[in-house]
């Protein structure tokens, strides 16, 4: 049962290193061709780096609950104090 776990345990770490050299390799890809990028098309290269804060990641917020969060913001009164300055 020893050998059993202290084999799982190695294919455990393995694995964990594939993935670690895969994602330096990604990483190392990305940056080579943004490097490449930048002296030939920069247009190109900040449109591409533009792109993923475009995209929403998740669904679109719910209308209503939008509207009741902002309509609660709105509707509490607020006293600010104001200092010397303005």
């Amino acid at each position: 049962m020893q050998k059993l776990t202290e084999r799982i345990d190695d294919l455990k770490q393995r694995i964990a290193a594939w993935g670690k050299q895969i994602r330096r390799y990604t990483e190392s890809s990305t940056r080579f061709n943004q490097n490449r990028l930048l002296q030939s098309d920069q247009k190109r290269l900040y449109n591409s780096l533009k792109r993923p804060m475009l995209s929403g990641t998740g669904p679109a917020p719910n209308q209503a609950d939008t509207v009741a969060f902002w309509r609660s913001l709105w509707s509490e009164p607020v006293n600010h104090s104001e200092g010397s300055w303005v």
